[in-house]
């Protein structure tokens, strides 16, 4: 009886000492698989956006921020009376009971969202019921504080936060950083253990964007089209303003224009950046360029001279005036037929050049391409391809046949004006990495030098009677470009 005893005890004692080892070994040693099992079970993780980086101009004023703004969730399975709780945030969240009702009334969901990006007020009264079952993440919604200003190039935010336009489209990924999960831990039932009602997270901020633009040359500028637009009963105006020597682009805007805040309240047509993607017949501008490709070939010299045919010339079956009945130009230099903008003596010019000649010119100066600007949606224009007939050579000389976007025409202008480069127009000055600190610094981008210094001047003072470098030319809503040194 006694070794019986003796070989039970020693028994159950072996069988303690193996629990007790392999409690001690899943206790105190790594095991991967109980880890995910942990996990698993005890945490359970949201998506939420970073901080999106900001977006300032080039004095480091505020274009574009983020603020905080809380987002209202639920675990229905904890919610009592769901709903009479529905009819009290349907007051709230001015939504009705019903929706409300919807997303809380399957008790066995363990998570689903209320709403988005709520403002501090309201959900300072929701915590305030101290309703079990509820509670927010704090997130970031996006706020530009000047409304109405670089609105088509600033662009808008979709409701989860993506980029849909403009500058928010086109450096989405860099604005919004490192995509971020919540690990919201649970207890043993799997109820979320939060803090106060809020789950945190440091999440890092996106990459800031420094402009180019100018606000207070913006805000000049978008006075003077909406002006404009008022004086002239025009649809729409536009204008932009570059840095002659770089392209980099100094103010660039549409109107009329609409808040940014409430983009989804605007027609389509005022968000558009008009600016980049629409492309037009540009008319007399276009006799510059000719002009310029003509002396940078050699074939004129500004005291060149042409019989402008008394204002009326046969091409083909076809009769060239000029814009005003009353102009019967005659013997005129080049000088003058641009200073007077004869249609006529520009014809003239174009048929001494001959269509190969002309065609390539205009390529050169950016025409009919992609110039890469830093802005989504940018359209090409079109230059024909040739062969060209004698009246299609005539109507393109001085800007019908042809289709232009008024960066291109501003940036062919700019060649003209600093030696004869073309450059690649640009509004991103620098991207600074919130995380790191890391600045990079965007450098201007030639493309190609399209005139040589000397006709560059030459064409300088032809089109302003100077040879600054820089020049402003604006599009009136009658269609025609000024322009004054």
């Amino acid at each position: 009886m006694k070794s019986r005893i003796v070989v039970i005890f020693v028994g159950i004692l072996v069988l303690w000492s193996a629990l007790a080892m392999r409690a001690a070994y899943l206790q105190f040693l790594p095991n991967d698989r109980l880890n995910a099992l942990q996990n698993r079970q005890f945490q359970t993780k949201v998506s939420l956006p970073a901080r999106r980086g900001a977006i300032v101009d080039s004095n480091g004023r505020d274009l574009a921020m983020s603020a905080a703004a809380y987002s209202l969730y639920a675990d229905p399975k904890l919610l009592e009376n769901r709903k009479q709780v529905a009819k009290k945030l349907a007051k709230v969240l001015n939504q009705s009971p019903e929706s409300v009702y919807a997303k809380i009334k399957d008790g066995n969901r363990r998570f689903v969202w209320i709403q988005r990006m709520l403002e501090q007020d309201k959900a300072d009264e929701i915590k305030s019921w101290d309703i079990r079952g509820l509670s927010f993440v704090e997130e970031w919604r996006r706020v530009y504080p000047n409304e109405t200003l670089l609105a088509q190039t600033l662009g808008f935010l979709g409701s989860e936060g993506q980029g849909l336009e403009g500058l928010e489209l086109g450096y989405n990924q860099a604005l919004t950083g490192n995509k971020k999960k919540v690990l919201v831990k649970r207890d043993a039932r799997g109820r979320p253990l939060i803090n106060d009602g809020l789950m945190f997270i440091e999440n890092p901020e996106g990459t800031e964007l420094k402009l180019t633009v100018d606000s207070d040359l913006q805000y000049r500028l978008e006075s003077e089209l909406a002006n404009a637009v008022s004086q002239f009963e025009a649809d729409h105006a536009v204008g932009v303003i570059l840095d002659a020597k770089t392209s980099k682009i100094l103010a660039l805007a549409s109107a009329p224009t609409f808040d940014v805040n409430k983009a989804a309240k605007a027609p389509s047509e005022y968000r558009r950046n008009k600016i980049v993607t629409d492309a037009f017949e540009p008319g007399s501008t276009m006799k510059a360029f000719v002009i310029a490709a003509a002396l940078r070939d050699g074939l004129i010299q500004p005291n060149t001279k042409f019989y402008c045919e008394k204002g009326s010339f046969r091409v083909g079956d076809r009769i060239i005036k000029e814009a005003e009945t009353r102009e019967k130009f005659e013997d005129l230099t080049v000088s003058e037929i641009l200073a007077v903008s004869s249609n006529v003596g520009t014809t003239k010019i174009a048929f001494k050049m001959g269509q190969e000649r002309l065609r390539q010119g205009l390529l050169d100066f950016g025409f009919g391409q992609r110039l890469g600007v830093d802005l989504p949606g940018e359209a090409r224009g079109m230059v024909q391809g040739l062969p060209w007939r004698q009246h299609l050579l005539s109507n393109i000389s001085f800007g019908h046949g042809i289709s232009t976007t008024p960066l291109q025409i501003a940036n062919a202008f700019a060649a003209i004006a600093n030696g004869g480069v073309l450059n690649t127009p640009y509004i991103v000055q620098s991207m600074r990495d919130a995380e790191t600190g890391e600045l990079v610094e965007v450098q201007p981008k030639p493309i190609r030098r399209i005139l040589s210094p000397r006709t560059s001047r030459t064409n300088a003072r032809d089109v302003g009677g100077s040879d600054h470098e820089g020049w402003h030319w604006w599009q009136c809503p009658c269609g025609w470009f000024h322009g004054c040194g």
